[in-house]
């Protein structure tokens, strides 16, 4: 396998676990990963939240950890990228506002390069009008807009994770072993035990 490089976008109050365990995960089997923000560069801090389901209607926000970016977000050029991953929580609502970002996913998608996203990170997707036809997961108050965006949208379990062409989308973070599976098989890593 050769190692990979990711561009990994996220954001202020993305949610902790959909950011730390993929970020770690994928630099454990050897891709170089980048974390960028819009607005930010290598070294600067964002907020995470943790977001729990502990039975009310949606799920409850909880002060997360500090994460420090290691690439600078005015520095992305896509071509030097084999995949993206969109992290999730509130950080895409206000991602998808930003045009470079938009710019940045529709090139991805046009050069069929592996875009990973969970949970909110369908918004991105989105807004970026890129699904149409794609069967895509998303946290379920997300459904209307991949709907309305001409997506199919995948109604699956919380630990579960969908694969349509270029695209490996999950509702939320119970579903890592899935989606991170799935993300690994499109960028040809083959693990072995």
């Amino acid at each position: 396998m050769a190692a990979k490089k990711i561009l990994f976008l996220t954001g202020d109050f993305a949610e902790d676990y959909e950011m730390m365990v993929p970020f770690q995960a994928l630099q454990m089997v050897g891709h170089t990963v980048h974390a960028v923000c819009p607005g930010k560069k290598s070294g600067d801090k964002i907020k995470t939240a943790i977001h729990d389901f502990e039975g009310d209607q949606t799920y409850t926000e909880k002060p997360g950890h500090l994460f420090v970016l290691n690439a600078s977000f005015d520095e992305v050029e896509v071509g030097n990228y084999d995949a993206l991953m969109i992290t999730g929580g509130r950080a895409p609502e206000y991602l998808r506002l930003n045009p470079r970002v938009i710019e940045i996913v529709r090139q991805f998608a046009a050069a069929d390069k592996p875009i990973a996203a969970i949970c909110h990170g369908a918004q991105v997707l989105v807004a970026a009008d890129v699904i149409r036809g794609k069967r895509i997961a998303a946290y379920p108050a997300c459904a209307p807009e991949v709907r309305l965006a001409g997506g199919d949208y995948a109604d699956i379990a919380v630990d579960q994770a969908v694969t349509d062409g270029a695209f490996v989308t999950a509702p939320a973070w119970p579903a890592h072993p899935q989606w991170l599976a799935q993300f690994l098989q499109q960028l040809g890593t083959a693990i072995t035990l």
